[in-house]
């Protein structure tokens, strides 16, 4: 099993401005990209580690009306390949909104199938909504105001990792902003827009994710 990202979000009251806040991170297990359990080769070797699993990165953002996660996988990749739809992988967006941090409120279950000839997902444990299921790449709609929408994405991520390894190496800043070793590249994502009514409790939102393959 590998972890992403560790959030946390300040739910403004009503009449602020919307605004969030990242508090400092806590000590945990964590991956993003490249760097799933199993990981071989350099960070452009997309042979010898389990792609589907690899966590990219975790978002969470919210305006005036809903709170937005997002959960990438698969990724950086070509335009021209699919999503990462394996029906192995159990991805899971942790989301505590009560009591303790580290209590899990919504422990929203993400795993894909087949719609017919074609991928579909399944989300279980949204609040208030209990089951979505239907196809990738199109928005799938609650009664209660939940919207889930798998698909392939150019990737927002932007960084230069030989830039990071010319720092470590040398011990100056080496980075360079034109160097984004992610431009022109897809991922694959998850992202669920949740109204802010169904999680505000008044006090921050705790939000992880986590990946694992299922073995039979």
């Amino acid at each position: 099993m590998q972890s992403g990202s560790f959030f946390r979000i300040i739910l403004p009251c009503a009449l602020a401005l919307a605004g969030v806040t990242f508090a400092g991170h806590q000590a945990l297990d964590a991956a993003d990209h490249f760097d799933p359990p199993a990981r071989t080769g350099s960070d452009t070797n997309t042979v010898g580690f389990d792609v589907a699993a690899d966590i990219a990165d975790l978002y969470a953002f919210h305006d005036a009306d809903n709170v937005y996660l997002s959960i990438g996988f698969g990724g950086p990749s070509a335009t021209s390949l699919p999503g990462f739809y394996d029906p192995d992988v159990l991805y899971m967006i942790n989301v505590s909104n009560a009591g303790s941090r580290t209590d899990v409120e919504f422990p929203i279950e993400i795993r894909f199938g087949r719609d017919g000839v074609n991928p579909g997902i399944e989300v279980r444990n949204l609040p208030g909504a209990g089951l979505v299921r239907g196809p990738v790449e199109r928005n799938l709609t609650t009664p209660n105001g939940i919207t889930v929408r798998a698909g392939v994405f150019d990737d927002p991520f932007n960084f230069d990792p030989q830039g990071l390894r010319d720092s470590r190496a040398t011990g100056n800043l080496s980075f360079n902003n034109a160097r984004n070793r992610f431009a022109n590249l897809n991922t694959t994502f998850v992202v669920i827009a949740i109204p802010r009514r169904l999680l505000d409790q008044g006090q921050p939102l705790d939000i992880w994710s986590t990946s694992a393959r299922i073995r039979s």
